[in-house]
């Protein structure tokens, strides 16, 4: 039976991330993964996370990635001077270094690639999957890229949604919010994973959507 998991706000947590899929999912290639976006920025080893995805793909397991704030931050920080600063302030710094690199120009093709085809959605006949969540006052919130990436503490529109779950990350949340949520929309698996430093945050979650259930997995890096 093919599984189905969907992965919050890593954050360049790349030990707890890695461990999580082989140790705690044990994914295997008849498995479909995805992740909700931010892989990059605040955490040590941004690239490494990266790097895990590009050989779990290559070795034809199924991983499916969303596109988060972080990620269109780096794309946009070609734009110029006000553009980059803004995204080193927020958490780029990190991502250059663990790339040993100034600019998003001196990253390898491979990795800039892999940042462009991410995706702003994911739409199922049971889900819709997103980074930040929908802005549901446009007449179709799937046409509101900048809600995708951005948005936060959304009223949700359950006559849109027609009985689909909205799963999204962005927003991080302590333990107890992330643990007690019902199977209903909208359903957020950022626990602040890289914020392992504040009390009830510090966790990485899976869902297991196959069988309902979240697998948590604490800060290792």
């Amino acid at each position: 039976m093919q599984r189905i998991f969907i992965v919050g706000d890593i954050h360049g947590c790349s030990k707890t991330f890695k461990y999580l899929v082989t140790e705690r999912i044990k994914l295997k290639k008849s498995d479909k993964l995805y992740c909700l976006g931010d892989y990059i920025d605040r955490g040590n080893d941004s690239k490494g996370v990266i790097d895990f995805i590009l050989q779990l793909r290559k070795k034809k397991y199924q991983v499916h990635t969303l596109r988060g704030n972080h990620e269109q931050m780096l794309l946009n920080s070609e734009n110029g001077k006000q553009s980059f600063s803004y995204w080193v302030r927020n958490g780029g710094e990190e991502t250059l270094k663990s790339f040993n690199a100034n600019s998003i120009k001196e990253l390898k093709p491979i990795y800039l690639n892999f940042f462009k085809r991410t995706k702003f959605y994911i739409n199922t006949k049971d889900y819709i999957l997103v980074h930040a969540g929908l802005n549901f006052s446009k007449a179709n919130p799937l046409d509101d890229k900048e809600a995708m990436l951005w948005i936060r503490y959304f009223s949700v529109d359950k006559n849109y949604l027609n009985g689909k779950i909205l799963i999204h990350g962005h927003t991080p949340m302590h333990r107890d919010f992330i643990l007690n949520q019902k199977f209903e929309s909208p359903l957020n698996l950022d626990g602040g994973c890289v914020f392992k430093h504040r009390e009830d945050y510090g966790y990485l979650y899976a869902l297991n959507l196959t069988e309902r259930k979240l697998i948590e997995q604490g800060n290792i890096d």
